[in-house]
């Protein structure tokens, strides 16, 4: 069997487009030799289509577009994933399936049957899971165990909670089959892939089967795809694998030995496991490329600080979308400091970027004007010191709609946790970029840049300074918050964990410290609430995936606890 592996990028929803693509990959696999040509899940919609599930005009456009590919489809067989209706009177309406084309027609239909309803995925609100799990598909003249993407993830072994009563591919090894075929569609998290080959490998190995699974890659909203597409062997080895974060086609043969016991070699590609802060730079690259170019837009505009944040944020996307379609734009306050213009000015010409300087004191001054008669016999505090972050939110997006740039948010997940962030001012913007990067790795995200590129891109004055808001003479973050090496540990431990104030303290963190991060998390949900969505790139992002009250007062044993 010649398996080509369609590691495709779909818009969700632009089902003209994902309809070229998948006929695109079907072409190719066939002058490339192969019989059997494999797509990921819900190739024809995109994945996640979300609510679009619930228009009947998209389920019927949906249909019509299988039809469309089917028809053309002759010489190969094809496995597509696309959304069924259920017929049945009882159940939700539809199902996550995948088509096997041959023909010129739909041979058979495979539907999902474990959905998952945890982080960010919410598929039993729209799919009814399969009746019947272990029904298999003929590819090639092979009895074949298809499944889909969540279908793969239930092994007692290395997952510790399993979430499911079945087990599909137990089910489908007991049917008979000689191959299993996975259509995925799984997000990115940092450390994922490690995970993805020991899980899948075990598997294979315990089905004693190959396994070919197809991961979509690019960006969707928040979440980005990493591709990664892969063949194991029956006794679990690793034989082939598709590239990270990029399209591909992926050919492979299995000739008959490798249906039987392993281990076998390679059958094809095996590139080196990406480290850390090389995948969640890829990833985060290629997550705000696909959201300018799917939603429409073509340039990019942030405001340039000096700091740190903003730097990272304007590298990755020159980065994405080119120097040409940047631009940054500096405003100075009364409190700025020298060097925070000059390393804005650095960052623009280290990076070829267009650069313009907006100074915001005499805006500032003249709103303070207009208010002081209201705010007469009171002391300036926070206030006034959020009139600057608002004055340079209302500048950049003043730009945005001049100009159709889209604006970026350059405020990272330390910050965003404990509120350390302006609504309606540093918050303004249509994309959260850094918003799942911890500070610190904001830090070794821009070292890695640099080191990336053999040159200094970002200064190394934006790396090495004290973090300040400059919005009061000599401020500093750490006038407000811990150290962000203790801080970005607690954080780790309440938000990814969820982990009590005990248990933290119990790893020795000093418990005023972490009664008042605990506090500051809880009390800044109603911000988090309403900033840009952010690109997800560790286990457990703010957005769809944290769903938390806004108006709630569970205190985690914080007024009984003996650390008050």
């Amino acid at each position: 069997m010649k398996v080509a592996l369609a590691q495709i990028n779909p818009t969700v929803g632009d089902l003209p487009y994902n309809e070229k693509l998948i006929n695109n990959a079907i072409d190719r696999a066939k002058d490339a030799g192969a019989e059997v040509v494999v797509f990921p899940e819900l190739a024809i919609t995109g994945y996640p289509p979300k609510d679009l599930l619930m228009k009947p005009s998209f389920i019927a456009d949906n249909l019509a577009t299988l039809d469309r590919i089917a028809a053309r489809t002759n010489g190969i067989e094809a496995v597509v994933g696309y959304a069924e209706r259920n017929h049945h009177p009882v159940g939700r309406s539809l199902y996550n399936a995948a088509a096997v084309i041959r023909d010129g027609r739909v041979a058979q239909k495979h539907y999902k049957s474990l959905l998952p309803t945890y982080d960010v995925f919410d598929e039993s609100r729209y799919f009814e899971p399969a009746r019947d799990r272990n029904q298999l598909v003929e590819l090639c003249h092979t009895p074949v165990g298809l499944s889909i993407c969540e279908d793969l993830w239930n092994d007692e072994r290395l997952i510790p909670r399993r979430l499911y009563h079945q087990n599909p591919i137990k089910e489908l090894g007991a049917a008979g089959a000689k191959v299993m075929v996975n259509c995925s569609a799984s997000p990115f998290v940092a450390g994922k892939q490690k995970f993805r080959i020991e899980l899948f490998g075990a598997q294979a190995k315990d089905a004693g089967t190959p396994l070919i699974y197809v991961n979509q890659v690019g960006g969707n909203d928040e979440l980005v795809f990493d591709g990664c597409s892969m063949v194991f062997g029956s006794g679990g080895e690793l034989l082939a694998q598709a590239k990270a974060f990029e399209e591909d086609l992926l050919v492979v043969d299995l000739p008959p030995q490798q249906l039987k016991a392993g281990p076998h070699k390679p059958i094809g590609p095996i590139p080196p496991l990406l480290g850390d802060l090389e995948s969640i730079y890829l990833a985060l690259v290629l997550g705000l490329k696909d959201y300018v170019r799917k939603c429409g837009f073509k340039k990019i505009v942030l405001g340039l600080s000096g700091g740190i944040d903003s730097a990272l944020v304007c590298a990755l996307a020159v980065a994405a979308v080119g120097k040409e379609n940047v631009t940054g734009v500096a405003m100075p306050s009364r409190y700025s400091s020298d060097h925070s213009v000059a390393d804005a000015k650095a960052l623009a010409e280290n990076l070829g970027i267009a650069f313009h300087i907006v100074p915001i004191g005499p805006a500032h001054d003249c709103l303070e004007q207009t208010l002081q008669p209201i705010f007469a016999g009171r002391a300036p505090d926070l206030t006034e010191e959020n009139m600057q972050a608002r004055l340079r939110g209302n500048i950049l997006m003043s730009f945005s709609n001049k100009f159709g740039s889209l604006l970026l948010t350059t405020g990272n997940k330390s910050e965003v946790a404990v509120g350390y962030c302006t609504l309606y001012g540093d918050m303004c913007g249509g994309l959260a970029v850094i918003s799942d990067v911890p500070k610190t790795t904001v830090w070794a995200l821009s070292r890695y840049i640099n080191e990336r590129a053999g040159r200094e891109l970002i200064p190394v004055n934006s790396i090495t300074k004290p973090p300040s808001a400059e919005l009061r003479p000599g401020q500093v973050d750490q006038d407000s918050l811990p150290p962000y090496e203790v801080l970005d540990a607690i954080l780790y431990q309440l938000i990814e964990e969820d982990r009590s104030v005990a248990e933290i303290v119990a790893q020795g963190f000093e418990p005023a410290t972490v009664l008042r991060v605990t506090k500051l998390v809880d009390r800044s949900e109603y911000k988090r609430r309403q900033m840009a969505p952010g690109l997800k790139v560790t286990s457990r992002a703010f957005g769809v995936g944290r769903r938390v009250p806004i108006a709630q007062n569970y205190q985690q044993g914080l007024e009984q606890s003996s650390y008050t």
